[in-house]
């Protein structure tokens, strides 16, 4: 590849250590080192992402960094065997767009290890309307599996239900036989959420949390927490017996004060759910699962697509939580 000038979202840091972005230029020799070149289709946009760029949350490790943690794209050039020229690959997670240069870029390199192929049943848009969210609400279905739920356990629960995770999860959790309970404070997006498939909505309002008991009447089956604090701290309280809890998110606090009781007298799992960093196979395991029985089915109808040049501008929403479903970004599609 010549050492062509590319479109890049930078964020930077100014001489008062204040975050700045912008759209800018690269060339591939400023790109950092990976096996694995890149021609970038699409990207997504995360909380994350939203946070890196505003400066609101302290993301960005090295300055400047190209945002976006995911990326879907094209190989042009690739030091792996595993990876040829033309293939079809996702690459989302472990340093990309906070240590690493990310996907809101034409191009990108990364190492080999954080890429995966696109697995059949899957095209670049939809693993972007997937991205960072999806893959982590799958993970968390993956984990909460894998320590024995199952639809015949009984209801599950999902907090902070209309925010990216929390409504991919409903989706999933609803193909796949579960009857799933939407806990949100939005109670005006109950149509929303029962589009999704939620088979309840359970008002946040109508919980007081600050009176929360160490063990509550036994409920759920399993849960997933995007919320963290007196949140999860409810949930854990209203677990049936040997019931597992993916914890995901902290939107609402990263504290968490509870008992035991939920541990040693109902025997409920609290499972932690580390997307940035799992490895394989279980990455490729859990990409292949969406791909086929954990694909949404309203994936379409939560996605919107921005163009790359309308970025900047999409951020601030995301900060003031007015947000629901997916943004794809179209970088060289």
């Amino acid at each position: 590849m010549e050492n062509t000038p590319f479109k890049a979202f930078l964020i930077e840091q100014d001489e008062n250590r204040q975050v700045k972005s912008r759209m800018g230029t690269l060339t591939p020799d400023r790109l950092d080192a990976g096996e694995v070149l890149i021609r970038v289709h699409y990207s997504s946009i995360n909380y994350k992402d939203a946070l890196a760029a505003t400066g609101a949350g302290k993301i960005i490790r090295r300055f400047p960094c190209v945002g976006g943690i995911d990326l879907s794209g094209e190989v042009v050039e690739s030091a792996d065997p595993r990876f040829a020229p033309g293939a079809p690959v996702i690459a989302t997670s472990f340093d990309i767009g906070v240590s690493h240069h990310g996907g809101y870029a034409e191009y990108a390199r990364v190492p080999a290890g954080w890429v995966v192929p696109l697995p059949a049943g899957l095209d670049l848009f939809e693993a972007m309307a997937l991205g960072t969210a999806g893959f982590t609400a799958a993970l968390g279905i993956v984990r909460m599996e894998d320590n024995g739920l199952a639809p015949d356990n009984g209801p599950v629960v999902v907090t902070g239900a209309t925010g990216g995770v929390g409504g991919l999860a409903i989706d999933m959790l609803a193909r796949l036989g579960y009857h799933v309970v939407a806990l949100t404070g939005k109670e005006a997006e109950a149509g929303y959420l029962e589009m999704l498939g939620a088979a309840e909505i359970l008002p946040r309002s109508t919980i007081d949390f600050d009176k929360v008991r160490p063990l509550e009447g036994a409920k759920w089956a399993g849960a997933v927490d995007n919320v963290g604090g007196k949140i999860l701290h409810w949930v854990l309280a209203t677990m049936k017996q040997a019931g597992t809890v993916a914890s995901i998110g902290n939107a609402a606090s990263f504290n968490l004060e509870t008992t035991v009781f939920p541990f040693i007298l109902r025997g409920v799992s609290l499972l932690g759910v580390d997307s940035g960093y799992m490895g394989f196979p279980t990455r490729q395991r859990v990409w292949e699962r969406l791909a086929t029985d954990l694909k949404p089915r309203h994936l379409a109808a939560v996605t919107r697509t921005i163009a790359f040049d309308d970025l900047p501008g999409a951020f601030d929403a995301y900060i003031r939580g007015e947000v629901k479903g997916r943004t794809v970004v179209r970088i060289g599609a």
